[in-house]
């Protein structure tokens, strides 16, 4: 019966609990949105405001200080009453647990104070636009006075420096007065806003006066002066050059000099147009042009100096490589004789000949081009290189194949020292074959021997060629070499095979009278080792002492070493 009662008990008191927590939760929130109400109301607008009293109170100014005034009263005199009235509504749903109308409410709260703190931080940025507007305003259009009557004064003192540009900048500075006076009404009624936007032009303006002031005198000093100075420098140098035999025709540099001097006389009417940007441009590709006229003709004047200095050494290495090639090709004939020179070698001098033959003609025309007086030095000179460069490569193959052939003599001689040395390695080794006590030699080594000796004899035969192909010898040469070597290491391998096998057999002896089995195998490998079969009597001997007595290999070749 008593758990009848419990239970609901139970039941009510978790509930109320759940109230009480929702309840406490929603007080919270009624409590937040009091304060951002609160922060909002207290804030001291009207105050921000009144700072606006200390500009001119009329036109733009007036008009905006009405309408934050009437916007910011609405906020407190109507938003604040119903934000008021919202929250006390919300607060009698919570006391009355209905939390979902209480939502409700706060959310409309949170809404409106939210317009609310929109409309104060509109008003607080307006207004300190408005205020930080004409403090600006005040510092930079006193500074713009200061520098548009520095920039009168410097024009009035320095005419001279501005030439024609004079007209053009008065006039521009004339812009400046209208704008100051426009400025001065506006500030006057009030309009600081609109004030601000003249201060950004003439600032704009006045940047642009500055670089004008700046780079004016410059340009014209280098149209007026310097560039026309460098014109006139280069002028007397072409003619003092022409009257020392330069031929200058190619460098067309009397036609581009007045290309040039066209081109000052426009930049000088832009000058006038104070079109700044594209005179300075124009100034910079004209020192361009000149520098590079300065260097064509140093260029000459180097040209020169080069065929000067090297035109008779080119003759002197056209006559003596052209003599050279004679002796080598006359040289080539001779040893030919002897020796079979590779196809292309052998037609190398009788090519440089035919290339010297061509050399000689492009010397000889130059030579005339020389005399004539007529030919620009530049290019008198890359011809004298080309002829010097294509001499340098003709001598360079020429001594390659001269070398080539004193050292055919010298080859040959190696190659006969080096058949003499094989010749008496290869006897050697079939002396010591023979000589090594064992049964007899194996065909497979018989059939070794005979291969080296016929590649030694191709060797021999070849060297008595004629003429001698060198190339041949040498390959031969090569092989035989690897032929005689290998034999060399085979008839090493098979003696020492053969005292190893003597060894193991004599090792395993002891084991004989024991062991009939390792009799019987010992007995095999004897047979194979009769057979000249040493390989396999060796596989046979080892396997068969390995399997008795394991690791007695090791200890066998240790033995043989200490005794070798």
């Amino acid at each position: 019966m008593v758990k009848y009662f419990i239970i609901p008990i139970i039941v009510l008191l978790v509930l109320m609990s759940i109230a009480f927590l929702f309840r406490r939760k929603h007080i919270r929130e009624i409590g937040r949105l009091e304060h951002e109400k609160m922060q909002i109301q207290n804030k001291p607008i009207f105050e921000e405001m009144m700072k606006v009293k200390q500009l001119n109170m009329t036109g733009e100014t007036e008009e905006k200080f009405e309408r934050w005034r009437s916007e910011w009263t609405e906020v407190i005199d109507v938003h604040m009453p119903k934000i008021d009235t919202l929250l006390f509504d919300a607060e009698d749903m919570v006391d009355r647990f209905r939390f979902k109308k209480a939502t409700i409410f706060e959310k409309e709260i949170q809404e409106k104070i939210r317009q609310c703190d929109k409309k104060k931080n509109e008003i607080l940025d307006e207004l300190n636009e408005l205020i930080g507007s004409e403090e600006k305003n005040r510092i930079e259009i006193e500074k713009l006075r200061e520098q548009y009557r520095s920039a009168r004064k410097t024009i009035l003192a320095h005419q001279h420096a501005f030439g024609m540009t004079v007209g053009p900048l008065e006039k521009e500075l004339e812009g400046f007065n209208p704008k100051f006076q426009e400025y001065d009404e506006l500030t006057a009624n009030g309009n600081y806003l609109l004030a601000r936007e003249i201060v950004l032009t003439l600032t704009a303006k006045g940047e642009q006066l500055s670089i004008l002031l700046h780079d004016i005198p410059s340009l014209l000093v280098e149209l007026q002066s310097k560039i026309p100075g460098a014109i006139r420098e280069l002028r007397n140098g072409i003619r003092e050059m022409e009257g020392q035999s330069y031929s200058l025709n190619h460098l067309e540099l009397t036609k581009q000099l007045t290309e040039i001097e066209e081109g000052i006389e426009m930049q000088l009417a832009k000058m006038a147009d104070l079109e700044i940007d594209s005179v300075r441009q124009q100034v910079t590709e004209m020192h361009d042009r000149i520098d590079s006229f300065y260097d064509a003709l140093e260029n000459e004047v180097n040209a020169r100096h080069y065929v000067e200095l090297y035109f008779t050494d080119v003759e002197e290495s056209l006559a003596s490589i052209t003599q050279l090639t004679k002796e080598t090709s006359d040289e080539a004939t001779f040893v030919q004789q002897s020796y079979r020179l590779d196809e292309k070698e052998a037609k190398i001098p009788q090519l440089s000949l035919k290339k010297l033959e061509t050399l000689q003609k492009r010397y000889e025309t130059l030579t005339i081009l020389l005399q004539d007086e007529e030919s620009a030095y530049s290019s008198l000179q890359t011809e004298l290189k080309e002829i010097s460069d294509e001499l340098e490569g003709i001598e360079e193959e020429r001594e390659r194949l001269a070398n080539r052939m004193k050292n055919l003599r010298i080859d040959e001689n190696n190659v006969r020292n080096k058949l003499n040395n094989l010749s008496k390695e290869l006897q050697n080794v079939d002396r010591k074959l023979h000589r090594g006590n064992i049964p007899g030699i194996p065909d497979e080594m018989d059939a070794r021997l005979e291969e080296a000796e016929e590649q030694l004899y191709l060797v021999s035969q070849s060297l008595q060629e004629v003429p001698l192909n060198m190339a041949v010898v040498n390959s031969y040469l090569a092989n035989a070499t690897i032929v005689v070597e290998e034999v060399k290491g085979r008839v090493e391998e098979l003696l020492e095979n053969v005292m190893l096998i003597e060894r193991i057999i004599q090792y395993g002896n002891r084991y004989r009278a024991s062991n009939p089995e390792m009799h019987e195998r010992l007995l095999m490998a004897e047979e194979s080792f009769r057979q000249f079969r040493y390989a396999k009597a060796l596989e046979e001997a080892a396997t068969a002492v390995e399997e008795v007595e394991p690791g007695s290999m090791k200890r066998i070749e240790e033995m043989l070493k200490e005794h070798v």
